[in-house]
């Protein structure tokens, strides 16, 4: 006859293993099919983008500038030109679904952000780059949109190299604190991947390869089509801390 608090023990123990097996499979880095992706940056100019001041990040001091954007080393590079003024830089090409990868390199302290399906007011789907104590990388804030779309599975704490796990988040953090700083270049180039289809859209992000959210929406919230920006954040005083950007690419999925 079986024990049966011998095989309950193995029950946990297989859904146990099956537990880590899955942690494991969702931190690794996958890989992906780069085929038909397309340069969205020349690394030179910023031909193909435009500022847009008509966000709320543009309002410092009646200021209507939109934040001081350039081309530095191959990089977008931005920044506040006056004490808490931002904006975005918006492409001037519309995309549906899509997948777009770059790589990103922000000052610690500084609030950033790559916009999906953007207005020129910068209504959007935004893949956060939160980069500051309580800020996140890869979760998901609806800019502008109705409701209370923010989803992220960590927060930075006083430093780069230092995060904590958001035990109330539908996205366990897939990363562990103590492999954080080995994961994350702090002081250099990190790649940020997003995948946006349908409309309610599913929306999914990567960072350095690992899949930090998949996230289906259940409303349409914007039009098919809208822009891809990239954020200063207005607020504070963050005008000698950049946002760089760069190896931008886009591959439409319809």
């Amino acid at each position: 006859m079986v024990d049966l608090r011998q095989a309950r023990r193995r029950a946990r123990s297989v859904l146990a293993l099956a537990a880590l097996l899955a942690c494991g499979e969702a931190a690794a880095a996958e890989s992906f099919d780069d085929s038909g992706f397309r340069a969205l940056f020349d690394g030179s100019r910023l031909a193909g983008w435009h500022v847009s001041a008509l966000t709320t990040h543009s309002a410092a001091s009646g200021q209507r500038s939109g934040g001081f954007w350039t081309v530095e080393d191959g990089a977008i590079v931005g920044t506040q030109d006056l004490p808490g003024n931002g904006g975005i830089l918006v492409s001037d090409e519309s995309f549906g679904d899509l997948e777009l990868a770059l790589e990103a390199r922000v000052d610690f302290g500084v609030d950033s952000g790559i916009f999906l399906r953007s207005t020129e007011a910068g209504a959007a789907y935004q893949i956060l780059v939160d980069y500051y104590p309580g800020g996140s990388i890869g979760g998901l804030y609806g800019e502008a949109l109705p409701g209370d779309l923010y989803i992220r599975s960590f927060a930075f704490l006083d430093a780069p190299d230092r995060i904590r796990p958001l035990d109330a988040s539908p996205y366990p953090a897939p990363i562990a604190p103590a492999d954080w700083p080995r994961f994350w270049r702090s002081d250099g180039w990190n790649e940020v991947r997003a995948r946006i289809t349908g409309n309610p859209p599913r929306v999914t992000t990567w960072v350095n390869g690992v899949r930090f959210l998949d996230y289906q929406d259940d409303r349409r919230r914007l039009p098919d089509r809208g822009a891809i920006a990239l954020q200063v954040h207005g607020g504070g005083d963050h005008r000698n801390q950049l946002v760089r950007y760069r190896n931008i690419r886009v591959k439409p999925l319809d």
